[in-house]
């Protein structure tokens, strides 16, 4: 399992990061990114600190730690900038918490993250055909969530995506242990958001290409 949009107590998460890493490990995680929630009151308190935590494990534990950041709620206007400057400080990938159906999200967020230097767009709800093709253009994951709530609109993700070729990837969004979720139950929320056997392969293998790419190969 690659999970590549989780929380530590440094924002909503309950765990501090080693705890997650660990807990992580034991579900059969090869790759986690921890991507505490941001904007421009905490970024630079928050990302350094993954960061700093992420190079002080390196080689410590069975699993690629990666440092990153979920740009949460901004102002739509501020979200390019806030993504340059968690890339500045060191996140190796950059999320923006997408416009989910169950919280009240800027109006306007996907189309911008999908204009912004990001990797993945977390949880967009009911995205349009036209942003669709702005993830396909620039390169930008759709995610397809196991968090409840936001996995409302997986359905809908997935449809679009699939028909119009954009990549999508699988995370948990994970904020308690219980959250954290094993292959086959992410295979399982595939399946469930109509994703058919054939394709499934591909979102994994999205996640992969991603961490392989933000750790140098």
């Amino acid at each position: 399992m690659i999970d590549l949009h989780t929380h530590s107590l440094f924002s909503d998460g309950e765990l501090v990061p080693s705890e997650l890493v660990q807990r992580a490990i034991i579900k059969g995680y090869k790759a986690i990114a921890i991507t505490d929630h941001v904007d421009s009151s905490n970024i630079d308190f928050v990302v350094p600190r993954i960061v700093d935590f992420a190079y002080s494990i390196k080689d410590m534990f069975r699993i690629d730690v990666i440092a990153g950041a979920e740009i949460t709620h901004a102002p739509p206007l501020m979200i390019p900038s806030l993504a340059k400057r968690a890339r500045q400080l060191g996140a190796m990938i950059v999320i923006v918490h997408g416009e989910t159906l169950v919280e009240p999200v800027f109006e306007g967020t996907n189309r911008i993250a999908l204009e912004s230097p990001i990797d993945i767009l977390a949880h967009p709800g009911l995205i349009s055909g036209e942003e669709i093709e702005l993830a396909k253009k620039n390169n930008i994951a759709l995610e397809i969530t196991a968090r409840k709530g936001h996995s409302l609109s997986n359905g809908h993700v997935a449809k679009l995506a699939l028909d119009m070729g954009a990549d999508l990837v699988i995370n948990s969004d994970s904020h308690s242990p219980s959250d954290l979720i094993t292959q086959d139950f992410a295979m399982k929320v595939l399946l469930g958001a109509g994703i058919p056997r054939i394709k499934i392969d591909r979102v994994f293998d999205k996640s992969f290409e991603i961490v392989k790419k933000v750790m140098g190969g």
